[in-house]
């Protein structure tokens, strides 16, 4: 039985978006598993027929030591599976793990960056000059016969001097999601016009942004609620304090609920996806979530979410930061239950001709078998 070892930061994190990947590679003949830091979801890994790994990794350091005994951590873990196809997902995995599959394994490597994150967000000279040596690692160092990239937009490869219609290069529309969870479902009753944003809270995700283009909506009389749906991010530099999101919701129209485990729940009772992201994602789960349940966007012209949605056509794409762009489009959105079921719809077709959990599946179970007959062939 071939082996497939996934390297991913967070277990939550693998559970929530690439579920659907182990699960094509199961269903191919592979022996998967999962090295990550365990928190609350290793139980729920081993349900999946996943060998979980516990990985000692904390995604926020920026200190060389701690990538240095990421690394050796890494190295004794490739060395102790021998796997046949290594799956780095996240970019801080991709450097590190990547480098140690390089070193320590002759098997097939799949960098998979996700999104580029704060590192292409932050341009002091300490993040500049990091992400130059990023760049050179998966762009240069970690490039050869038996490494395949997989990214989730076509700006992401050019950063690495990678051309996205290269045979090196597999675009696949993020991790998938199962329209059965997220069936097409009809616009509950308005006014008010509900609005929410699902993800972490963080500020490069547009959340205060976000607040601002509803305090605007609704200065301009729109009948608009905002729901703030995520939880804190605690290893993250840019995560926003309680304090703050408790402040907002004591605002009228606006609440912060938390962490939701039902998101599919979230559309049902939603009317508008908002989301002004100016981090540098790779495709956003929540968009494709949204589009799935026929929800109506608006989101930032930015890369991974214009790939989820076109102007005029899904949503309503705006430029980042504009306030008052994104506060005239909800208010726009409040005040047009056609152009709402309109757009919703065309996000449902879209979601359904690029973004499904078994298109996903499709690509990444031939991209695993060629991978894995590669390596047998050169061992």
């Amino acid at each position: 039985m071939p082996k497939l070892l996934f390297f991913v930061t967070e277990d939550w994190f693998f559970v929530s978006h690439f579920l659907p990947m182990a699960r094509a590679a199961r269903a191919a003949g592979f022996d998967v598993a999962v090295a990550t830091r365990v928190r609350n979801d290793g139980a729920r890994l081993e349900t999946e027929g996943l060998r979980v790994i516990a990985l000692n990794a904390e995604r926020g350091s920026l200190s060389m030591l701690e990538g240095i005994r990421n690394l050796a951590s890494a190295i004794k873990i490739v060395r102790a599976e021998r796997a046949d196809v290594v799956h780095c997902v996240a970019l801080r995995s991709v450097v590190i793990c990547g480098l140690a599959a390089r070193l320590a394994s002759g098997g097939g490597l799949v960098l998979a960056p996700t999104g580029l994150g704060n590192l292409w967000v932050e341009q002091d000279p300490t993040t500049r000059i990091l992400r130059g040596i990023v760049r050179l690692t998966v762009g240069w160092w970690l490039r050869g016969p038996k490494t395949h990239y997989l990214f989730e937009n076509r700006d992401d490869p050019r950063e690495f001097w990678l051309d996205p219609d290269g045979p090196e290069v597999t675009i696949v529309g993020g991790a998938g999601v199962d329209p059965a969870r997220f069936p097409l479902l009809p616009l509950p009753p308005a006014p008010p016009v509900k609005v929410a944003v699902v993800a972490r809270m963080i500020w490069p995700k547009g959340i205060a942004e976000a607040v601002e283009a509803a305090r605007c909506a609704r200065a301009l009389g729109a009948p608009i609620e905002l729901h703030l749906f995520g939880g804190l991010d605690p290893s993250s530099r840019r995560s926003i304090d309680a304090a703050t999101l408790r402040e907002w919701s004591a605002e009228p129209g606006i609440t912060w609920h938390g962490v939701t485990a039902d998101v599919p729940r979230v559309w049902r009772e939603h009317h508008v996806a908002l989301f002004l992201s100016y981090y540098r994602e790779g495709l956003p789960r929540t968009l494709v979530e949204a589009a799935a349940a026929g929800r109506p966007i608006v989101t930032t012209n930015v890369t991974g979410c214009r790939d989820v949605v076109r102007d005029g056509i899904e949503g309503i794409l705006v430029p980042p930061g504009d306030i008052e762009a994104a506060g005239r489009a909800l208010a726009r959105l409040a005040g047009d239950p056609a152009l709402r079921a309109r757009l919703g719809l065309a996000a449902n077709r879209r979601f359904h001709e690029c973004f499904t959990e078994a298109a996903v599946q499709r690509v990444v179970d031939g991209l695993y078998r060629s991978l894995s007959a590669a390596a047998a062939r050169t061992a």
